[in-house]
């Protein structure tokens, strides 16, 4: 009785669209418009992606010192290591980038060389005052610059790992953009329009390589390059899956209707976006070619049974009635288990991954159903296909593998489980090899100019990515006891024998500066002061210029002088080294403050996107595991039977584990790029196995329950969309190895490997498994 009402239901949605062909075309580009408008609401993101949940701890305190220090991420530095600056022409230039980018109104604070200050101190007035450290009007002398050279790397260690290391020579300048623009336009058109044509220009006249790094530069040009590639990726992806398909239908109209199928995809998906107001990030940037590689084996699908239905019969009202009532049902499933791949990322609890797979999976099913309801209607519009279009159906190639496949499956089962088994315990041992790893910078591309600026900084500087770490003394003007300091500088201490840090910046540097221009700038008195020296060294402070311009360490210390902040700089080491810096310096700040006393909290983007790392690589392998319960919940309503639901997930879990096994032995860690593999995997390689077991069902109550020629007659029908969709399925994701992040390459490549031990696995393996789960039953038949 189920049986009838599914048959009833899908002929009768036949009827429905066939008959009404006009009003469903009206509708579909009523809503092609109505998305297309969308489109106005697209814009980049302006920000990291934060792999945790709002709610997460390590988001809270982050949160907490954005709210008492405001946006950490705004530093930009611009650095060289090249002697010829030290020459007038060369000094004047970069005097004339500097005044340029200081005039700049997103610009709040330039501290550079050409116009350095230094604490002197006034004796008459009883205070510090910030002095310029040149003279510019001896600039033209080139031995007047060298000696501001030597008094700058011999006399002044405040502005060591700030502005110039003393071992190699290299100096650099820190330009802090205004906090309240780092994550708006305003950031990227100062960088794009501003900040890169000067650095250019100065290139340009001085011949001295110029360095730019820091957060907001990175962000800004690898969000210039992700915009690029999308336009690639779409444009690569339509051409080499509408050429394979060509390849394989030999038909201009077939191949020209699912191109159009296609666009209007890549319409409805940017509209999706733009509908839900979400910035296009790394993620949702791939979301467009992602729906041209899947929808186009929805074509493939109907295509190809219409195809084979007037090569049967001749009947074109005949076959398009049973493109829709026959693969309507199973091409619904293997879309559904396609969105619930994508879907699981949304229990992840990140916004990030909420937004791909919500926009995904609602994609994924609209295509299905412009698939479902073109490709039938403009067909009816169409004369019946010729000899030449139905060739490829009867093609040697495709026939020799169907043949050899059907005699390896009846003959040679044991040696296909004997592979399976092999293939299974080398992949084993390449997971046990497997690591977690990611960075905040590791995702970048290697070969772009900016990440070269990345190395010349880790390697001079230790590094860009911030790690902060906040104090609460618990009491107002807290900060300024000498206690405090001296515990501070303890903390900084070990901070700077850590290899992967840069040295620290914090209030300690600048109480260490004042009693060295205390004694008249003797660089052997940078130093804490003692308690005899405090009283009188901070009286020369607290009547120090309160310039804005000139306080350097205005944002280390709020208002009340409760909280302070120590600001260091780490190299791209990865999380799983990160997590033992962490664990380092934690163990640290409990040795040195008192937990009655003081609140100590690690934090900064660093550190959040560490924790973001192993957050999501927990949370995907739990929405893995959901995604195989779900799309095997999906297949036991359709089969209604333990054992087919069993030869399914068994088939598709072995690429899965073969792709895992192949990172391990190819060094590749688990990261946000690369843990996204396997949900979306198993998702699309398990829709073949869906399309067999469909056929096979059907073909099962047609010949009265005879297992073998239900079997080899499932193989026979669904064994060339197999391979024609796999085969466009595994090139369509190889696409996305053209892209230059190195995340989206191990996207594509590591789903497309999968893909292409999927498609052996669903033509050997699956029909092999259920031959042998229905052995019983086949014996009886042979007797």
């Amino acid at each position: 009785m189920k049986n009838t009402i599914k048959v009833g239901f899908w002929e009768r949605l036949a009827r429905v669209i066939l008959k009404n062909r006009i009003a469903i075309i009206v509708v579909i580009a009523a809503l092609s418009l109505f998305l297309g408008f969308q489109w106005r609401n697209l814009r980049m993101t302006f920000t990291e992606a934060n792999l945790l949940p709002e709610k997460h701890l390590a988001n809270r305190q982050y949160r907490d010192f954005l709210t008492k220090f405001g946006e950490e991420g705004n530093l930009i530095v611009l650095g060289f290591k090249d002697p010829k600056l030290f020459t007038p022409k060369n000094f004047a230039a970069w005097g004339v980038l500097m005044r340029d980018l200081k005039k700049a109104p997103e610009v709040e604070l330039v501290v550079s060389l050409s116009d350095l200050k230094k604490l002197q101190k006034d004796t008459i007035a009883q205070k510090f005052e910030m002095v310029s450290l040149i003279d510019h009007t001896k600039t033209s002398d080139e031995k007047y610059l060298q000696s501001i050279r030597t008094e700058l790397f011999q006399k002044l260690p405040f502005y060591e790992g700030l502005l110039f290391n003393k071992t190699s020579g290299s100096i650099r300048a820190a330009v802090y953009l205004k906090k309240e623009i780092v994550n708006t336009a305003q950031r990227k058109d100062f960088i794009i329009k501003k900040l890169v044509p000067a650095v250019e220009n100065f290139e340009k006249q001085t011949q001295i390589d110029l360095r730019v790094s820091g957060m907001p530069y990175i962000r800004t040009i690898n969000a210039e390059d992700m915009k690029g590639e999308i336009g690639l990726f779409i444009g690569a992806a339509l051409f080499i899956t509408s050429f394979i398909f060509f390849l394989f239908f030999r038909s201009f109209r077939a191949t020209f209707i699912s191109i159009c199928i296609l666009l209007l995809g890549v319409v409805w998906s940017f509209g999706t976006l733009g509908f839900f107001e979400y910035r296009i990030t790394i993620l949702t940037a791939i979301v467009p070619p992602l729906i041209i590689v899947i929808g186009i084996t929805n074509c493939i699908f109907l295509i190809n049974k219409y195809q084979q239905e007037i090569k049967q019969h001749n009947n074109q009202a005949k076959a398009l009635q049973r493109v829709i009532s026959k693969i309507g049902v199973s091409t619904l499933m293997t879309n559904l288990t396609t969105a619930a791949g994508f879907a699981t990322f949304m229990i992840t609890g990140n916004d990030l991954l909420y937004e791909f797979g919500l926009v995904t999976s609602i994609n994924v099913i609209t295509v299905y159903l412009l698939t479902l309801c073109i490709v039938p209607i403009v067909y009816s519009f169409m004369p019946l296909p010729k000899e030449k279009h139905l060739y490829h159906l009867s093609k040697n190639y495709i026939s020799s593998l169907l043949n050899w496949v059907e005699n390896m499956v009846k003959t040679k089962r044991t040696f296909i489980y004997a592979v399976y088994v092999l293939m299974l315990l080398f992949s084993l041992v390449g997971v046990m090899q497997m690591k977690v790893s990611g960075s905040l910078i590791g995702e970048l591309p290697k070969s772009a100019a900016f990440f070269k600026d990345i190395l010349f900084y880790e390697k001079e500087f230790n590094g860009v990515m911030p790690l902060e770490i906040m104090i609460d003394t618990h009491r107002k003007k807290g900060v300024m006891k000498l206690s405090t300091l001296r515990r501070m500088d303890e903390l900084q201490q070990t901070i700077e024998q850590m290899p992967e840090l840069s040295k620290p910046i914090s209030l300690v540097n600048l109480v260490k500066y004042s009693k060295q221009a205390y004694y008249n700038g003797n660089p052997e008195y940078y130093d804490l002061p003692t308690s005899q020296e405090q009283a009188f060294i901070l009286s020369y402070a607290k009547n120090a210029n309160k310039n804005a311009q000139d306080n350097l360490m205005k944002s280390y210390v709020d208002a009340d002088g409760r909280y302070t902040r120590i600001t260091t700089f780490m190299r791209d080491i990865g999380t799983d080294e990160m997590a033992r810096v962490e664990k380092q310096l934690q163990s640290k700040i409990d040795l040195i403050f008192p937990k009655e006393k003081y609140t100590v909290t690690l934090t900064g983007k660093a550190l959040v996107f560490q924790k973001g790392t192993s957050y999501l690589v927990d949370n995907l392998i739990e929405s893995l595991i959901f995604a195989i319960l779900t799309i095997a919940g999906l297949m036991a309503y359709l089969f209604r039977s333990v054992k087919m639901v069993l030869a399914s997930v068994i088939t598709n879990i072995l690429p899965l584990c073969i792709t895992s096994g192949i990172m391990g032995y190819l060094g590749i860690p688990l990261k946000p790029s690369t843990i996204l593999v396997f949900s979306i995997a198993f998702g699309i390689s398990v829709d073949n196995a869906i399309q067999f077991m469909a056929k096979y069902r059907h073909d099962l109550i047609q010949s009265n329950g005879k297992i073998k020629k239900s079997v080899v007659s499932a193989l026979r029908e669904t064994g060339i969309s197999t391979f024609y969709t796999s085969v466009v399925l595994i090139v369509g994701f190889a696409v996305f190895t053209l892209s230059s992040f190195v995340g989206t390459i191990a996207l594509g490549g590591l789903i497309s490997c999968t893909l292409l031990f999927a498609m052996f696995a669903n033509l050997l393996v699956l029909p092999a498994l259920v031959l042998t789960f229905e052995k019983k039953r086949t014996r009886k038949e042979e007797e």
